[in-house]
């Protein structure tokens, strides 16, 4: 019912947290004054290192995994730098010795980033975006520890902005985005939490709201407040009769809000949740007599 009523798309704005959180990644343009001396368009930094998977050199693991997962590598052949293995550097712009990850270079003694995480084997030279290691994670994050918290349920960090309201979701960065199917736990892209707990990439939202979608694609419940566009759907009930024949018709219909079950009467345009008044729902069987058919139902949904 949601996605069908595009007359209205102006007049909603989704009500989404948006989560600035990110394994820590540079930005383009901070490394381009000094990139023909260090760093790649993925960080700014002064070593290089060595593959443990496929014993090649690489910047760093983001352009391993563009380079062997492109469409010129055959598909058997295609992988990522498994990150927690790298034992190498080389650094590169100064004397290019090969040695054991730490931060400064044993030969020249050149630091390799301002920020370095021994248990990633993570270097960057711009500690403006405030990266910190998350034990819970297992990786280091952008925006300052003191801004985000682990939630152990949902197995990732949060900003502390929503840490009293979020709903908690399992795992819920351990999956792939419902709409590009890029696993999210360690995306470059910022994500955003849907009312209802599921993660998506925030590009991935503002474009599903071009198509005029208004509910979450994992469990159908509505991302924003749609209570306007019910009133404008009770109006369009209202005055659309239906025929003779539809008068009396009864339907079961399950609420994808509040997961309700009612018997309501049939209509063209949607049928309208008795317990919170929602157009957000889907029918599930035509109606009965039988006097057993609403436990048999409610257990068949919620089994």
């Amino acid at each position: 019912m949601i996605e069908g009523k595009k007359r209205m798309d102006h007049e909603i704005e989704p009500q989404t947290s948006v989560v600035y959180l990110q394994v820590a990644n540079a930005d383009d343009s901070l490394v381009k004054a000094d990139i023909g001396h260090f760093g790649c368009i993925h960080y700014k930094r002064r070593c290089k290192i060595r593959a443990p998977c496929c014993d090649e050199i690489f910047y760093c693991r983001h352009c391993h995994n563009e380079a062997k997962n492109s469409l010129d590598i055959e598909p058997l052949h295609r992988h990522d730098v498994p990150r927690h293995e790298v034992r190498k550097v080389v650094i590169c712009s100064v004397c290019d010795t090969e040695q054991d990850v730490q931060q400064n270079c044993i030969n020249c003694g050149v630091c390799m980033g301002n920020y370095f995480c021994q248990k990633c084997k993570f270097f960057d030279d711009d500690v403006s975006k405030n990266q910190y290691h998350c034990d819970e994670c297992g990786i280091c994050r952008t925006g300052g520890e003191e801004n985000f918290f682990h939630c152990e349920k949902c197995g990732c960090c949060y900003t502390k902005s929503i840490k009293d309201t979020h709903v908690c979701v399992e795992r819920a960065m351990h999956h792939d985005c419902p709409i590009c199917s890029e696993f999210l736990f360690d995306t470059l892209k910022d994500l955003t939490i849907l009312p209802c707990g599921h993660t998506m990439h925030l590009d991935c939202l503002k474009e599903m709201k071009q198509h005029h979608r208004y509910s979450c694609p994992v469990c159908s419940k509505s991302i924003c407040d749609l209570s306007d566009v019910w009133k404008k759907l009770d109006h369009e009930v209202e005055v659309t009769p239906m025929p003779q024949s539809y008068l009396n018709k009864m339907v079961w219909i399950l609420c994808n809000d509040c997961e309700k079950i009612s018997r309501v009467q049939f209509h063209i345009v949607g049928h309208k949740c008795e317990k919170c008044r929602s157009y957000n729902t889907r029918q599930i069987r035509g109606d009965t007599s039988s006097s057993s058919y609403t436990s048999s139902v409610s257990e068949e949904v919620v089994h």
